[in-house]
């Protein structure tokens, strides 16, 4: 008899986590780093060896099913990876038909946004409310919508990848190799870019050899004028983006998760500034607020993917 236990994983360019839920609370956790270089067959050895340590083979009858984030594109519909920038070689890969074979548990996959995205609405700063929008800025810039109490998710499974709205026609080139996207402009990784051009004007950031986004919110904080500017300037991309969310999806509130989001409270008047400056007048009330999941939103949203699965 199936129990009510649940496994979430969510494999990471750079950590693999898995988490054992029971009644929508993480009971027990595992983490390690990815086995990059290892590909699929790597990772799979290190999820296997985490699944023991979470539910070991003899209590494999409690679990319910194994739900599964991972970054995309990801064809949820065939449960296959179409192509994963920070995996290498996962190509074609039919993870969800692979890690069920060698567990013996059904898998439920997911994109890393989108099962964020219903992390948040389930059990984060979504909850109560039929319209948000999950934006997730980190590294990069992803994200997911529900829309009239749906969680959509489109062609393949692959909707929301907002950081690839095109903002400019001039600017940096984006990871997807187009110029001036909302992640080539908004991301973690531009807001460390332009503080790297930015160090040698700055007090604080000069004495740092290996810049990276959180020092800039760091000297904020500590009052240097230029991590201010660059978070100044941080706010107003976002803000930007996010009002073209707001117009699109007409949600009832923004989420924004992610790495960056650790430094909301530094960027939360000016991303509504620019909302209230820019949107169409029934858009301009539009809250942007930070995740409620921290990050764990992945793992709630991928134990989410289990529970709310039909049976069978």
């Amino acid at each position: 008899m199936t129990g009510d236990r649940i496994i979430a994983i969510d494999i990471g360019g750079t950590q693999l986590r898995l988490a054992l839920f029971e009644n929508n609370a993480i009971l027990a956790r595992e983490a390690v780093p990815t086995d990059v270089a290892g590909g699929p067959s790597g990772v799979m050895d290190q999820i296997d060896m985490l699944v023991d340590r979470l539910c070991p083979a003899a209590r494999r009858a409690e679990i319910r099913g194994i739900g599964l984030s991972l970054a995309g594109p990801i064809d949820t519909e065939a449960a296959m990876v179409t192509r994963i920038p920070t995996l290498p070689g996962w190509d074609g890969f039919p993870i969800g038909r692979a890690l069920a074979e060698r567990t013996g548990i059904p898998v439920h996959v997911e994109n890393d946004a989108i099962a964020a995205t219903l992390g948040e609405w389930r059990h984060g700063a979504g909850q109560g409310v039929q319209n948000i929008v999950y934006l997730t800025v980190s590294t990069g810039i992803g994200g997911g919508a529900v829309v009239d109490g749906r969680l959509l998710h489109g062609r393949k499974g692959i909707a929301g990848h907002l950081g690839h709205m095109r903002m400019a026609q001039d600017g940096p080139v984006c990871p997807c190799g187009t110029i001036g996207c909302f992640e080539a402009l908004a991301s973690g990784s531009a807001l460390r870019d332009r503080a790297v051009e930015a160090a040698p004007g700055s007090d604080f950031l000069s004495a740092i050899p290996d810049i990276d986004a959180r020092h800039v919110f760091e000297g904020a904080r500590a009052g240097d004028r230029s991590c201010i500017d660059l978070l100044a300037h941080e706010a107003m991309y976002l803000g930007q983006g996010i009002t073209s969310v707001i117009h699109m999806f007409s949600p009832d509130r923004v989420i924004m998760g992610g790495g960056v989001s650790n430094g909301f409270d530094l960027l939360d008047s000016g991303i509504h500034d620019i909302i209230r400056r820019d949107a169409m007048p029934p858009f301009k009330g539009v809250p942007v607020v930070k995740a409620g999941l921290g990050g764990d939103s992945g793992l709630f949203g991928a134990a989410s993917l289990v529970a709310e699965a039909a049976p069978g």
